[in-house]
């Protein structure tokens, strides 16, 4: 473009004739002002439609950047609290939406899938739009995700309908400020475009389109009815993703003719009819030329300053921008500062008091001062202050500012205010939930540590329990350097009577007296718990070999055992005491108190009320009983527990009246071992049911087999412990064996305490009987029922025990006896067998007796299944006449 000051140029005229020169002069003339009126014509369109376009394009950037802004603030709190709840974001969210704004929805999207929207109504098609599955969509967010800044994007085409254009935020979260997501601002394009003055009906041609800096197709954005001709005015808008080109021209195109053309070439005829001052005219000409450039370089001036205070309240956004004279002390507002500090439209100018009288009284001083600073210093004013509304309502505002200075030299400061009360508040309120949130995290701690305590200590006794034990052991265990470690596991006796008698509550009295007598004969480096109902475990670290656990033990004891005044009641109680020191490195402190349960065990076994120490007999022992135990287990798996059979003789005819299985271990390396070796271990494993059930089925199996070979038993005795009494699936068992009725007995010891016997047990022997299998009572006399409560199980026989059997030869008292439990069942009609019957002395006086079955040595000793065969067929136990008559 020419400048104002650029000299004129004349084209000069020939030294011709006159008649050649006056008619160049006159074509010359008539040609040139034709042509250059209409290049004035067409530089006055191209300015206008220019000033027309930039001022559209102003305020499509300024609302778009507005609309930016408006959500900045709710992307910044989402980063701050990215687990804010749905009522949370929909109230922050509907402050944006009261502004004036163009948004049509909010989206917030973590890890690029849509999870929460504003408002819901409407947009219920966006929850869940995954932005990398959007073909339209996809690039444009991993844009934001990859460039870690703002991306818009336009136009798009929604998922609910409608075009608009799309903001997308990086939000980051955490102590790391990892990217969490993106946040999604729709804005309507229609409203945008109208709310820019983008109308059809515009005085100039107008269409904006759209290409995506990727590459693509070019999308129409909006046109105006009126086509756009060719060379248009051309602008551009940056907004991110996307490059939107917004072209312009006059409605019927450059070349649309003149108002004046017309007066104007008849002006030229005239002239050149006339042929009056060619030169003069064609010099007019050139002055009105540049008359009209200097006009068009004076309004792209006031464009120029209209822009640039347009650009400076577009980069401060949602703000109100003045202007000071600090000579003339003139104060100049826009409209949005006259709303900012309620001045109304009809105050024509605006004074520094009206600033002045709207400021809070406690922070007029203050913000005075910072004014007067930044003016005298020509520094940036920067400031926050507080204004009293006429409706005495109280806001937040922040105001920027710069001194400048004109091209005459006066001093002027520019600058923005924005209201930013809800800023304000929201900072209070997160301030309110963090103070909020301490307490709560204190109480939380309180109560953590509460709750841990009382998980590690027992709330009867307040003595550490078992957990806080087994830390205790386990940090003793992480040293590596080898300490002192003893533990002594202590047991109450006699502690079940109290409870039995006097009730739970003096029971816990006395773990309390316990507890306190502990702690004061314990010393206080030693560390006590109560493991258990009545067990209680005591830690030490100290040496030995000064300690003497031996004789605390004992001091324990007597402390413990003596009485103790229950409601009215002296309460007397023992304890027993295990203990064991560690005197290896390799030894774990879980094995250490594995060794102190271990003395403790023997301490109960040797008569209770007393101390034992673990030693290396009791850990042979252990390990012998743990090597037992595994055996026995691998000798159920492999069948080596059979019976043994010892046949029962009628005491008149001495035929044989039946048999009894007895259970042999047949160890592979040691041979048939009877159960006294055993059976202890086998109840403390519960496998007793289990032996007495594989004993049960290989006797009916030989008895089928005697049977078929022409042998008469008549009954198979077997012994059934209380456990397998107990077996809920026993009576199942026995009916899938299909047993004769008459064919088996169980005998039941008479150590069971039938007195005591629950129903459950009483129910299985009557079920047992139902089934035909007799019931028989062994070992009668050596137990503590009563003769009633045995005689109520209606059994088919008593078994009188050998220890009662043997000395009937030598003494009186004990043939009485014998002879009394025979009238008993003679009474009952219960059948008596005697057994240990050594000799045939024993069987002569017992026949006398009325015993009915003897079963002894005296006849035969137990013996395998094959061995038996062989005895009772070739019954060589009966005088030789009964044999042979046989």
């Amino acid at each position: 473009m020419k400048n104002r000051n650029a000299p004129l140029r004349f084209k000069g005229l020939g030294y011709y004739a006159p008649a050649i020169v006056a008619t160049v002069a006159v074509l010359t003339a008539v040609f040139l002002a034709d042509v250059q009126k209409r290049r004035l014509e067409e530089e006055y369109l191209r300015s206008f439609t220019t000033e027309q376009l930039g001022l559209l394009r102003s305020r499509l950037q300024g609302n778009i950047l507005g609309n930016i802004k408006l959500v900045q603030g709710l992307v910044a709190t989402f980063e701050i609290e990215p687990n804010m709840s749905p009522a949370r974001f929909e109230d922050l969210a509907s402050r944006i939406f009261k502004d004036d704004h163009q948004l049509r929805s909010l989206a917030i999207a973590p890890d690029f899938v849509v999870s929460r929207v504003y408002p819901l109504h409407g947009n219920e098609a966006s929850l869940g739009l995954d932005y990398r599955k959007n073909e339209g969509q996809r690039a444009a967010a991993m844009q934001v995700k990859e460039q870690d800044r703002l991306i818009v994007t336009g136009p798009v085409d929604l998922v609910q309908g409608g075009r608009a254009v799309i903001a997308r935020y990086p939000i980051h979260t955490g102590p790391e400020n990892s990217f969490f997501g993106i946040a999604s601002a729709v804005i309507d394009l229609e409203q945008l475009l109208e709310s820019s003055g983008f109308q059809s009906d515009l005085r100039i041609a107008v269409s904006i389109s759209s290409r995506s800096y990727e590459g693509g197709e070019t999308k129409s954005v909006f046109k105006t009815n009126a086509a756009v001709d060719v060379d248009p005015v051309v602008m551009s808008i940056d907004i991110g993703h996307d490059a939107w080109t917004i072209s312009a021209s006059p409605p019927q195109g450059w070349g649309q003719p003149s108002d004046h053309l017309g007066l104007f070439r008849a002006a030229l005829a005239l002239l050149a009819i006339i042929i009056i001052l060619p030169i003069f005219w064609v010099g007019y000409l050139m002055r009105d030329r540049h008359r009209h450039i200097l006009a068009l370089q004076d309004r792209e001036d006031r464009l120029e300053t209209v822009s640039q205070r347009l650009q400076l309240a577009l980069d401060a956004s949602k703000v109100g921008v003045w202007e000071y004279d600090c000579e003339t002390k003139a104060l100049s507002w826009d409209l949005r500062m006259r709303k900012l500090y309620n001045v109304t439209p009809e105050q024509a100018i605006c004074r520094y008091e009206d600033w002045r009288d709207a400021l809070h009284p406690e922070d007029l001083e203050g913000a005075e001062r910072v004014f007067t600073e930044a003016i005298q210093a020509e520094e940036p004013y920067i400031t926050d202050f507080r204004v009293v509304g006429q409706d005495g309502r109280i806001r937040h505002i922040r105001a920027h500012g710069m001194t400048y200075r004109t091209s005459s030299g006066a001093k002027r400061i520019v600058g923005a205010n924005w209201d930013v009360t809800e800023d304000v508040q929201l900072q209070d309120e997160l301030l309110q939930s963090k103070l909020t949130a301490e307490a709560q995290n204190k109480a939380l701690e309180d109560a953590r540590l509460v709750v841990e305590h009382n998980s590690l200590h027992d709330a009867l006794t307040g003595l550490p329990n078992r957990r806080y034990l087994d830390q205790q052991l386990s940090l003793s265990g992480a040293n590596d350097d080898f300490r002192p470690l003893s533990l002594l596991h202590i047991d109450l006796d006699r502690f079940k009577d109290i409870n039995d008698t006097l009730g739970h509550a003096a029971g816990d009295e006395v773990l309390k007296h316990v507890a306190t007598m502990l702690r004061t004969e314990v010393p206080a480096e030693d560390f006590i718990a109560r493991i258990g109902g009545d067990e209680f475990v005591l830690l030490s670290r100290r040496d030995p070999a000064i300690a003497n656990f031996s004789r605390l033990s004992t001091q324990l004891i007597e402390a413990i055992s003596r009485p103790i005044a229950i409601e009215g009641h002296d309460c007397r109680i023992g304890a027993s005491v295990g203990f064991a020191i560690r005197r290896h490195s390799d030894e774990t402190p879980e094995q250490l108190l594995v060794n102190a349960d271990i003395a403790l065990y023997e301490a109960k076994r040797l008569g209770r009320n007393r101390v034992e120490a673990f030693n290396g007999q009791l850990r042979l022992r252990t390990v012998e009983t743990k090597r037992l135990s595994d055996e026995i287990l691998r000798g159920l798996e492999r069948g080596e527990f059979k019976p043994f059979f010892q046949p029962q003789f009628a005491a008149d005819t001495l035929e044989i009246a039946g048999v009894e299985a007895l259970a042999r271990w047949e160890h592979p390396t040691r041979g048939f071992m009877t159960p006294d070796v055993f059976l202890p271990v086998a109840e403390s494993l519960n496998v007793v049911a289990r032996i007495d059930e594989a004993i049960l089925q290989q006797a009916l199996f030989q008895a089928t087999r005697w049977e078929s070979q022409g042998l008469d038993i008549p009954c198979v005795s077997v012994n059934v412990s209380c456990q397998r009494l107990r077996d809920e699936n026993l009576i199942g068992k026995l009916k899938a064996m299909s047993i004769r009725p008459g064919a088996v007995t169980f005998e039941l010891l008479e150590s069971i305490s039938f007195d005591t016997a629950d129903e459950a047990l009483k129910q299985a022997i009557e079920d047992i009987k139902a089934l035909g299998i007799a019931i028989e009572i062994d070992d009668f006399g050596t137990g503590h029922a009563s003769i009633i409560s045995l005689l109520e199980l209606s059994p088919r026989r008593l078994k009188i025990d050998r220890r009662l059997v043997q000395p009937i030869l030598e003494s009186s008292a004990q043939q009485s006896l014998v002879r009394s439990i025979i009238d008993i069942g003679k009474v009952q009609g219960i059948e008596t067998v005697a057994e240990g019957v050594e000799t045939l002395a024993h069987a002569e006086l017992l026949r006398r007796f009325g015993c009915h079955v003897l079963q002894g040595y005296a006849f035969a000793k137990p013996m395998a299944a094959e061995d038996f065969l062989a005895f009772a067929k070739a019954r060589e136990w009966l005088p030789t006449r009964q044999r042979l008559t046989r």
